[in-house]
């Protein structure tokens, strides 16, 4: 099968702490005012990408893998991952705070919940003046400690709280404690795992006007207690050249900021490639097809391409593989 650069339909979340960024800033078909996230490539069971370009259009993600998984995926991908997408792609717009949360590691999702963990990265696309977000602690903090706070209501007080700007990219492992802060408008690059444990929401109610469930007692065992700055990615932004931004075991993480056109010999990447646009807008091409995209819009450009060529007079793109 000829695969091109393929654009997939945005799945929309409602979440209680959503906005109208990802309308008013990205141009996403959002229907209420509390869209929270945009899911641009998920194969998560119910929530599963759906092409919406060229001959291919309609066809599932998870379609896509079953019939032509190497050629999509890349033969290590497979190998690593069977015929499951390892990644999930989001953009989220926190109008408001969202809830403390932390991910398990790999080891205790699978023994859990039969799941991967969720190591993650975010790019700030956009945010209001003085929004920041929660990562990690600002102090090391034993387990009695943590669970004292928590008995007390003044887990607040051992949080690290860090102002944001556009551009700033932050990379939070498993079990580290955080939270996006109201204003904030980021893409997020994560392994493909929905498991979250809330550990603090602000005493918020649902629109049933129910307290949100926490998980207090599973994340005890699954909290980094130790103060890490490990978390802020500082990368080059030089102009027409790919800059690393991130290389973890789950995903490579690049930014490509181009003022013109380029060519990229990608003939020895065995995997697949996504760009997420996050400024200006490009023409991809694979040879087989070209794709273009603007602000807040994201391809899969698949495994078995041998160059991509970018046409722009300006973008900044998240380049990610495996």
């Amino acid at each position: 099968m000829k695969l091109y650069p393929l654009k997939f339909k945005p799945i929309l979340k409602e979440r209680l702490w959503g906005g109208t960024k990802l309308k008013d800033v990205l141009g996403k078909p959002i229907e209420t005012d509390i869209t929270g996230e945009s899911w641009e490539l998920s194969t998560v069971k119910g929530d599963v990408s759906v092409v919406s370009n060229g001959d291919l259009a309609g066809t599932s993600l998870q379609q896509l893998i079953e019939t032509n998984a190497e050629e999509l995926l890349g033969k290590s991908v497979v190998e690593r991952f069977g015929k499951e997408f390892p990644i999930l792609i989001k953009f989220i717009d926190a109008k408001q705070d969202l809830s403390i949360q932390l991910h398990p590691n790999d080891e205790l999702a699978k023994e859990r919940h039969d799941s991967f963990g969720k190591t993650e990265m975010w790019y700030i696309m956009d945010a209001d003046k003085g929004a920041n977000l929660i990562v990690g602690f600002n102090k090391d903090v034993s387990k009695e400690e943590y669970a004292k706070s928590m008995e007390n209501n003044t887990l607040l007080d051992l949080l690290n709280y860090e102002t944001v700007k556009e551009g700033d990219t932050f990379f939070i492992n498993t079990g580290k404690v955080h939270a996006i802060g109201a204003g904030v408008l980021l893409a997020e690059i994560q392994q493909t795992s929905d498991v979250t444990y809330r550990v603090f929401d602000f005493n918020r109610r649902d629109k049933n006007g129910n307290l949100r469930e926490l998980h207090t007692e599973m994340a005890l065992d699954a909290i980094d207690y130790d103060k890490k700055d490990d978390f802020v990615v500082d990368y080059s932004a030089e102009k027409n050249k790919v800059n690393s931004m991130v290389d973890c075991p789950y995903f490579r993480t690049n930014y490509i900021n181009l003022s013109e056109n380029m060519k990229q010999d990608v003939t020895d990447r065995d995997s697949f490639t996504i760009y997420m646009c996050v400024d200006g807008a490009v023409t991809i091409n694979n040879v087989v097809g070209e794709t273009h995209i603007k602000k807040g819009e994201t391809i899969l450009v698949p495994a078995n391409s041998t160059t991509i060529s970018f046409k722009t007079t300006g973008t900044k793109l998240l380049e990610v593989t495996i």
